[in-house]
């Protein structure tokens, strides 16, 4: 199995993509069913470090057509894809529907927590992460046990990431969604708009890892298409 995890983190390697951890689901859980249609016994989650797949998902986006509606989930389902049929795995979304408990998987296989975002807090990327889908497996796959990780939130008494928006869309109440939504389109949301959410920008931990302006700026405004 060893051999395999290799095999698969170089495969997800050349796009720019990481494994993110896993977990064997006990006999007693109702887990979502594998390739074959089978019950899935093994997880692997899927995603990225920093900016690291942008120049890939760019190449790939300049022969795609241009009407395309979500190109990063698009290119994201391909890449995560043509890994899954050459392991026999079945790779899901965290855009799929019905909406699987990503955030829950990511929890449970890297020990993290939520930030005061929402985003969870990786102790080595801070907030400058993503998972971009998972493969199951219908198989056990011997995984390396995953401890607690280090939660940088518990840390900071400042918390910049609550203090940095003009609309105060972040709070200990939780998200302002609609607030947030008015301010990114309106007439003082360029900052926002060009480099991103200030708050998320605030937060001094895995600044290495921050997503570049133009990253930043392609999310805000999927962030504002897709609203409503």
């Amino acid at each position: 199995m060893r051999g395999m995890i290799e095999g698969i983190t170089a495969a997800l390697g050349a796009n720019g993509l990481i494994l993110r951890g896993g977990f064997v689901f006990p006999d007693n859980e109702d887990a979502p069913h594998g390739a074959s249609g089978a019950p899935t016994r093994s997880l692997l989650l899927v995603g990225q470090a920093g900016a690291a797949p942008w120049p890939h998902f760019l190449r790939w986006r300049e022969q795609q057509p241009l009407a395309i509606a979500n190109p990063l989930d698009s290119w994201s389902r391909q890449a995560i894809g043509d890994v899954a049929e050459v392991f026999g795995a079945r790779a899901v979304s965290p855009s799929d529907r019905p909406y699987l408990p990503f955030q829950q998987w990511a929890m449970r296989a890297e020990g993290l927590k939520p930030s005061p975002l929402g985003i969870l807090m990786h102790p080595q990327y801070g907030l400058w992460h993503a998972y971009r889908g998972a493969l199951l497996f219908e198989e056990e796959i011997a995984l390396p046990q995953q401890g607690e990780a280090i939660h940088l939130c518990d840390a900071c008494v400042a918390k910049p990431c609550l203090k940095s928006c003009p609309v105060d869309a972040y709070s200990r109440e939780g998200f302002a969604y609609q607030a947030c939504l008015a301010h990114v389109r309106g007439a003082n949301g360029e900052p926002c708009r060009s480099g991103g959410c200030l708050d998320r920008n605030a937060c001094p931990y895995g600044k290495e890892y921050r997503y570049p302006p133009d990253i930043q700026a392609f999310h805000m405004a999927s962030f504002a298409r897709a609203a409503s």
